[in-house]
């Protein structure tokens, strides 16, 4: 048995509160749910709110009643990124400490046209530029006024791990970003210490982060953490065959109990979807628990629009 099984089990569902939950945040998060509490497990909610600008209140306050309205709960206080910044600056301290890191005072625009490049590598997100770059052409840099980010001198260039879902992957391993030129703390280095400071031993989010598991392991690694299972949920498209989103219309819990669904509908359809029961019936969320079996959930993406025009009957 690995390591992340031996420990008490503990999944989480981490959203960013920047807006409603959607069809897929609340697909992903059901799938979190069952597949903690069939193992009689912890879960637990954090608000990744490292953006102040985009993040509020009232987002992370619509979005709890939306889980709760779904019939998920978890357990203890929500944790929220915000407010745990000296953790993010002590993890990174650490990876300065061994020689794990180095400016780097490229622009947007700079990365996208190296990677791009000729032997730029396009599956690889940043090509390290700014990591052969000498003290002198640094120190030009900083004169110019540039504020640079922190990243993480990757000790390997690529990593494998085994999805519950998706089975064997292997992807790239660039060197990602720690802090940003703002002086916050970025997504990858900061979900991975609040999921080793949660005890979290299971993570569950959408198959659009399933590139990110590599370099998110090796940063464990590299801070003396553990290991956790991944499963990455096949996304929810729209109609148009792109990521669910606002465009695509009333694809919000909320917008859905205002037309009418109830949360055992919109369970039955959420579980249809992913491959848990044979019909698109009303059922709860605890019902499901008895007889979830992440390997019968579906691989591929599921388009809401397709599926809502033979499920009206049920919603």
């Amino acid at each position: 048995m690995d390591e992340a099984r031996q420990r008490e089990v503990t999944g989480r569902f981490a959203p960013s509160p920047t807006g409603e939950l959607h069809l897929g945040n609340l697909r992903t998060a059901l799938v979190a749910w069952l597949s903690a509490r069939s193992q009689g497990g912890r879960f637990i909610v954090r608000m990744e709110d490292l953006d102040r600008l985009t993040s509020s209140q009232q987002c992370a306050d619509n979005q709890l009643a939306a889980l709760r309205w779904l019939g998920l709960d978890w357990d203890g206080p929500v944790v929220r990124q915000s407010q745990r910044f000296a953790r993010y600056d002590r993890a990174i301290d650490e990876l300065e400490g061994n020689d794990l890191t180095y400016p780097c005072f490229c622009t947007r625009k700079e990365i996208a046209a190296a990677a791009t490049a000729p032997n730029g590598g396009a599956e690889r997100p940043y090509p390290g530029t700014c990591r052969r770059l000498s003290a002198a052409a640094r120190l030009a840099r900083e004169a110019s006024g540039r504020h640079p980010a922190l990243r993480l001198a990757a000790t390997r260039p690529t990593g494998e791990f085994v999805d519950v879902v998706h089975g064997p992957y292997s992807g790239w391993i660039d060197d990602v970003v720690l802090r940003r030129n703002d002086g916050v703390a970025a997504y990858n280095l900061a979900v991975v210490v609040d999921d080793e400071a949660q005890g979290i031993t299971e993570i569950v989010r959408g198959d659009d982060l399933l590139s990110s598991t590599p370099r998110q392991i090796l940063l464990g690694e590299l801070l003396g953490m553990s290991k956790q299972r991944y499963m990455h949920v096949p996304l929810v498209l729209g109609h148009d065959g792109h990521r669910l989103a606002k465009r695509h219309g009333d694809v919000t819990a909320a917008a859905m109990s205002r037309a009418g669904t109830s949360p055992s509908q919109l369970v039955g359809l959420l579980a249809h979807s992913l491959g848990l029961t044979s019909a698109s019936t009303p059922i709860s969320a605890v019902d499901l628990l008895s007889s979830f079996d992440p390997a019968t959930i579906i691989r591929t993406p599921w388009t809401f629009d397709d599926e809502r025009r033979s499920s009206d009957a049920h919603l």
